[in-house]
């Protein structure tokens, strides 16, 4: 029998998250804190170190409990999606003012003041969380402003209440982001994180890694050889890897083959990958 899978679940030999006393062995259970994160993209590591494998990223404003910090990294877990892993400690900071908006340009600057000719002090992707407190013009242009005095571009924001109409539309804004094996931004993004993302930004709850994604995102299909019955939105999985349908022949992912979000055939797709992987494995709708 397996015990909890330990990507969702804070569990070490000298440590466990006080929620998971009785389920897992430990030599000492805490509570942790709360905290969030003030990088614009934070690593998430296997393990505390730099060379550690990158298994996810968070985004300014996540929130996230911390376990232990030591040696400059913090071991924390994820409020939006449950991850666990490391992360330099220098990139969080105590909760601040509850999150007002969230940025829904695929990339925005934040800026000294509110004036695109000042310094910009940050680049954040789409999805991260913002308190603004106030608003300005400069030149015609507004201005959305934080705590700091710092400001972003209003027309790249929008309330957290904000979900988009369409996951599939905001995948399309991310066509030719890098690819980043981990990555959940705009900066870089793999090909779950891709998924997760978009469907973040439609107000959806989404697993992080690709299997997660296959065993309970929405609901599975049942499609034939030739594909029949697939339309936008619908999911498509492969061994490690999983693609969104645009319409009845095109998917977009985070393609490592094109190291990039791409538009690709899939029909192509599917012979390409067959060659190195094998064919798709399940197919849902979330």
């Amino acid at each position: 029998m397996t015990g909890p899978d330990r990507r969702l679940n804070a569990f070490r030999p000298d440590l466990a998250d006080a929620r998971l006393k009785g389920r897992v062995e430990a030599a000492r259970f805490v509570a942790g804190r709360a905290a969030e994160v003030a990088a614009p993209v934070l690593d998430v590591r296997s393990a505390p170190g730099v060379d550690a494998g990158l298994d996810t990223q968070l985004l300014a404003g996540d929130a996230v409990t911390v376990f232990d910090e030591a040696g400059g990294f913090a071991w924390v877990q994820a409020a939006r999606d449950s991850y666990v892993g490391y992360v330099p400690a220098s990139g969080l900071r105590a909760p601040g003012p509850a999150a007002t908006h969230v940025v829904t340009a695929p990339r925005t600057f934040v800026y000294a003041r509110a004036d695109m000719k000042r310094p910009a002090t940050a680049a954040l992707s789409l999805g991260s969380r913002l308190a603004i407190v106030g608003a300005a013009e400069t030149r015609g242009t507004a201005y959305a402003l934080l705590e700091s005095g710092e400001a972003v571009v209003s027309s790249h924001i929008s309330p957290v209440d904000h979900g988009a109409d369409d996951y599939v539309a905001v995948a399309e804004t991310l066509e030719r982001t890098p690819y980043l094996w981990g990555g959940t931004s705009a900066f870089g993004i793999d090909c779950s994180g891709l998924v997760q993302l978009c469907l973040r930004m439609a107000g959806r709850a989404c697993p992080r890694d690709t299997d997660m994604q296959a065993a309970a995102l929405g609901r599975p299909l049942d499609i034939g050889a030739d594909f029949a019955g697939l339309e936008r939105g619908d999911l498509v999985f492969w061994k490690g890897h999983v693609a969104i349908v645009l319409d009845a022949e095109t998917i977009i992912h985070a393609s490592g083959h094109a190291m990039a979000v791409v538009r690709e055939g899939l029909a192509e797709a599917v012979d390409r990958i067959a060659r190195l992987y094998g064919r798709p494995v399940g197919f849902r709708r979330p």
